[in-house]
């Protein structure tokens, strides 16, 4: 499904009055939708061809704020303009908006080029890259998140002090848990479904108040799309039933984190080109260079799986998040896992990324690092077996300091992605670091306050 809703559809509904707003958006660097809600008339007579935007929102970090250091945009070149250009293919309706449709557009620069380090055209350069080589895209990500009994506004004027989940203990796979959830999460389903996401189900996870949603498998940038799209309604369908959601990749000590992992696998002419039948596990030799590729550039790109100082508190022995870049065979303790062995749907599972990713970036990430070691040839290890918590190499990035250094340091992602972009994005991590390093938290002032 690339969209639910032809051009031609949303002019015959805005004349006969069905459809009056549509949100024209785009991803920014943390993965969100911004963007513009027009009057449908105005967008059905000439807005869907551009709109504009300033150039600070794809410099910028959580808080939207304007931190220096960015090539691309500061106040010495003055803030200008991007085109927002609509993507009339990915045109749907917001079912949990009256009268509202949505399109997400890609992010041009006054000459008409896509702007490079905007997350749509970055994971766009990998599948091209991936066509030319004959190749196409199956791509899924499982998105995790925490329910909240009280409303954003109510926790933010509470200083996000005494959350409470909106149920009391583990629920994972658990109907009358869940079933406490379908104020939320029945209607969520079916808006997504409605508005042409290819949505399998929910169910419960680890953590008290801890749901997961699952998209059928569909090209990389179909598959950004539908997780972008997907966690922005989320936050909205939570909002007005006066609830609230979190993405935040470990928002308790005593929690389970929240995670996004990403399957993949490549087509070649419609036919899966992971798989062999003459291998024991179904493995065809690209996809043991594809894999071997993502295991050896693992920490080139972790900063694009775990882009805050809260990612990694995640990553922590017996929590079924990994510690490790190694693979095994259906073993949720790696940070690799091969699924469907031996089937015609064998695939790997990439386990590190956390459910604060912006899918875009992860994906791009995966493909261009996969790609490589496709070039390259590059001999698989042996699977890891038991508990690969114990093992003492290969350990995932411990910080976002670490990463950051990593991804500066990646020739691969270099010429994957570009230089602009690699600095871009390493900008992006250090203005995460220096506003956390100005932080005073409640550890330091509990811990310290007296006994200092």
């Amino acid at each position: 499904m690339t969209s639910a809703l032809t051009f031609e559809a949303l002019k015959d509904q805005v004349l006969r009055g069905e459809t009056d707003t549509v949100l024209a958006c785009f991803v920014d660097m943390q993965g969100r939708l911004m963007g513009k809600r027009f009057h449908a008339r105005h967008f059905v007579d000439g807005a869907w061809n551009e709109t504009h935007c300033c150039n600070y929102l794809l410099a910028t970090d959580l808080e939207m704020e304007t931190p220096g250091g960015f090539a691309s945009a500061s106040w010495q070149t003055g803030y200008g303009d991007y085109i927002m250009k609509p993507d009339l293919s990915t045109l749907r309706p917001a079912p949990w908006l009256e009268g509202t449709v949505l399109v997400l557009c890609d992010v041009l620069d006054h000459h008409g080029h896509p702007v490079p380090h905007s997350p749509r055209a970055i994971l766009k350069r990998q599948v091209e890259r991936l066509k030319d080589m004959g190749f196409d895209t199956a791509v899924a990500t499982e998105l995790e998140f925490y329910l909240f009994e009280k409303d954003f506004e109510t926790l933010r004027k509470e200083d996000f002090r005494d959350l409470a989940p909106i149920s009391g203990y583990n629920e994972d796979y658990h109907i009358f848990q869940t079933t406490k959830e379908e104020h939320i999460l029945r209607p969520l389903r079916n808006h997504l479904y409605a508005a042409g996401s290819p949505v399998e189900g929910t169910k419960g996870e680890a953590g008290p108040g801890q749901g997961e949603l699952n998209i059928r498998y569909a090209s990389a940038l179909l598959t950004a799309d539908y997780h972008t799209l997907a966690k922005h309604a989320i936050k909205e369908v939570a909002w007005q039933q006066n609830a609230s959601v979190s993405f935040l990749a470990k928002w308790h000590p005593a929690y389970s984190g929240s995670s996004s992992h990403v399957h993949q696998s490549l087509l070649k002419d419609g036919k899966p080109a992971f798989f062999d039948e003459s291998d024991p596990l179904g493995m065809s030799s690209l996809m043991k260079h594809y894999l071997a590729g993502l295991l050896t550039y693992a920490p080139d790109y972790t900063y694009f799986l775990a882009p805050y100082v809260n990612s990694y508190k995640r990553f922590a022995k017996g929590t079924f998040a990994p510690t490790r870049t190694i693979w095994s065979v259906d073993n949720r303790t790696a940070g690799f896992r091969l699924c469907a062995a031996g089937t015609n749907a064998v695939r790997i599972e990439c386990r590190i990324g956390g459910s604060d990713l912006n899918p875009y970036l992860a994906i791009a990430a995966q493909l261009a690092a996969g790609i490589k070691g496709i070039a390259e040839g590059l001999e698989l290890p042996p699977p890891a077996e038991g508990d690969t918590y114990e093992g003492d190499s290969g350990f995932i990035p411990r910080n976002l300091r670490d990463a950051r250094t990593a991804l500066l340091e990646s020739s691969m992602l270099r010429a994957a992605m570009g230089d602009d972009v690699v600095e871009h994005y390493a900008r992006a991590a250090e203005v995460e670091m220096e506003d956390f390093d100005r932080v005073i938290t409640g550890y330091e002032l509990a811990r310290g306050f007296e006994r200092a």
